[in-house]
């Protein structure tokens, strides 16, 4: 295995979350209700009164669906098919973590986008000669948000921002890239 191959992976596996909570939950369903399945079955060998269903009535009531309103076989197709298309799209999307990975031929690198975020945050406030309080960002999947408050009575280069801003995420080479945009608030602060 190439190492190109090996930071590909390591890559996709530090930004994806796992889908074994959902798999998890999917085989504690299956297994309960084999169990009660298997337990109506003791019972009804053993002649004892069924928990629940016999399963004669439950396979039975099975066979008795087209017999029902169409309006409860149609609601129940609809309950089956969309827990069914959920399931499916789980399946292939899986979810994505908070991270980016920076391109590097010899590394597999991974940033949190919170420390993206801080990182931003700094260098878009030295932009605006702001107090670095006076600046957050918000970094999502593809857009970083950047909002500067200015101080009372000053006003703030969105241009040089801007250029900051991009500047930086220029440089880290993100994957996937980062659009950013930038807001700059119309009410200064007082004392900052």
């Amino acid at each position: 295995m190439s190492t190109a191959s090996l930071y590909r992976r390591l890559n996709r596996r530090e930004t994806h979350s796992p889908l074994s909570g959902l798999a998890i939950v999917l085989a504690v369903i299956a297994i309960l209700v084999l169990a009660y399945l298997g337990v109506e079955s003791v019972l009804r060998l053993l002649g004892a009164a069924p928990l629940l269903a016999a399963p004669a009535s439950l396979a039975q009531g099975v066979t008795d669906a087209p017999s029902y309103p169409a309006w409860t076989l149609i609601a129940g197709g609809i309950l089956v098919a969309l827990v069914g298309l959920i399931l499916v799209i789980t399946a292939f999307s899986g979810a994505r973590r908070a991270r980016h990975t920076l391109t590097s031929e010899r590394s597999a690198t991974v940033i949190d986008n919170e420390v993206i975020a801080s990182a931003l945050a700094r260098h878009a406030a030295r932009a605006a000669n702001t107090s670095p309080d006076n600046t957050s960002v918000t970094v999502t999947h593809r857009t970083a948000l950047v909002r500067v408050t200015p101080a009372s009575g000053s006003t703030v280069d969105k241009a040089a921002v801007t250029g900051a801003v991009e500047e930086q995420l220029a440089a880290y080479a993100l994957q996937p890239a980062i659009r950013s945009r930038v807001v700059i608030e119309t009410n200064g602060k007082v004392g900052a």
